[in-house]
């Protein structure tokens, strides 16, 4: 037995006892932040000029809610769907590179899946499928799963767009997490240099997105941001604790979930915020990210997500309705447990099985002796773990 239960139990029982006290200190600041919220809800002017002069004079690297045209605390009902519109989603699944495993390589697959609002033609599903010799496709030989996630990422964005392009507008596209490209934006060399390149390349997808008037979106389930809460916090601090900002969290441990889980009625959106965040100078324009929050859960049991958008979204009434109604469709689809329907289907269609990466890597194997080029040894480490009757969990 791997886990001492006997000495974990009286573990549990410690956090079990401080459960109560923590509790309620976090009930406070809820409590603050929400006071907070109600007490600056429309002094907005008040609130950028504060963030712009910390990020331009003590800490540019904030990252916070930037107050745009709604009040803080303003919520909107959800508006009509529209009469006919192609929805698209797209997900992307990967094999990791595997140094114990016999061959070097690594695998993204990308699904994606149609629909059009007002027909009855049932949904398209599109698979796209590439296969990389990690020792080449990278400039230090190594893919970390931080590039890993990066490719990934930008080759979903990629392949909407060209869908988008053939598609019967108006369009509107979803894809998993965020809209910010994540990766390894803080390394150096040559890791610097691929993120530098995958960020060219995914801004070029969103101008294109831009022009034909898409309508995107990066929908993040079980949000636990505090975007709106530092800003909150950047309201309360004094003058004298500004320089100290990086060090000064008086609402630590409260989310922006906490803080609109009780202002949102069912299927109504927040006000749209702007991210302002370092990263935030890679997005200009009319590609600067937005985000709203959304309650997609039902009477007695709300369930938020953030909705993140370009300001071309943002700053368009119509496509900002036309998103707001869509989500709130998809996710009703999917009945008690709200999640946008194509997206589900997009993973489902992207996702790689264990069994699949096997079949993948014997495929190599067979085509490399085929040519009677050699192949590599399992490592004698995983050797072990795949002997019959292991069935442990451990990180490779």
């Amino acid at each position: 037995m791997a886990i001492d239960f006997q000495q974990l139990y009286k573990q549990v029982k410690q956090f079990g006892e401080t459960a109560n006290q923590r509790e309620m200190e976090l009930q406070t600041r809820r409590e603050l932040a929400s006071e907070l919220l109600q007490q600056h809800a429309t002094d907005l002017d008040g609130l950028r000029e504060r963030v712009e002069r910390v990020v331009r004079s003590i800490d540019p690297s904030l990252r916070c809610a930037l107050p745009q045209l709604e009040p803080l605390d303003a919520h909107f009902p959800p508006p009509s769907l529209p009469a006919q519109a192609t929805l698209l989603a797209a997900d992307g699944s990967q094999i990791s590179p595997d140094r114990h495993a016999e061959v070097d390589y690594y695998l993204i697959n990308v699904g994606a899946i149609q629909m059009r609002l007002g027909l009855s033609d049932p949904p398209q599903t599109i698979t796209e499928c590439n296969l990389y010799d990690s020792q080449t496709n990278s400039p230090t030989g190594v893919i970390t799963e931080a590039v890993l996630a990066l490719q990934r990422d930008l080759r979903e964005r990629e392949m909407l767009a060209r869908i988008a392009a053939q598609a019967a507008p108006p369009v509107v596209t979803f894809t998993d997490g965020p809209m910010e490209l994540w990766g390894a934006k803080e390394s150096e060399g040559e890791a610097a240099a691929e993120y530098q390149d995958s960020l060219r390349k995914y801004l070029e997808v969103l101008r294109q997105l831009n022009e034909m008037r898409v309508i995107t979106a990066g929908y993040v389930d079980k949000p636990s941001a505090n975007l709106v809460v530092r800003l909150l916090e950047v309201a309360l601090l004094p003058e004298s604790a500004l320089p100290d900002i990086r060090k000064k969290h008086p609402l630590q441990g409260v989310t922006d979930l906490g803080l609109y889980r009780g202002l949102l009625p069912e299927g109504e959106r927040s006000a749209v915020f702007k991210i302002q965040s370092q990263s935030a100078k890679n997005y200009p324009g009319e590609l600067a990210l937005h985000f709203f929050y959304l309650n997609l859960g039902r009477p007695g049991h709300p369930w938020l997500a953030r909705v993140e958008i370009p300001a071309w979204v943002a700053h368009d009434d119509g496509m900002l309705n036309s998103l707001h109604a869509a989500l709130i469709e998809q996710c009703r689809l999917m009945g008690n447990r709200p999640y946008p329907y194509l997206l589900h289907r997009a993973h489902e269609v992207a996702l790689v099985s264990l069994q699949e990466k096997e079949q993948v890597t014997q495929m190599i194997i067979m085509e490399l002796r085929r040519r009677g080029l050699p192949v590599g040894e399992k490592s004698y480490k995983q050797a072990s773990k795949d002997l019959p009757g292991r069935t442990g969990y451990k990180k490779k």
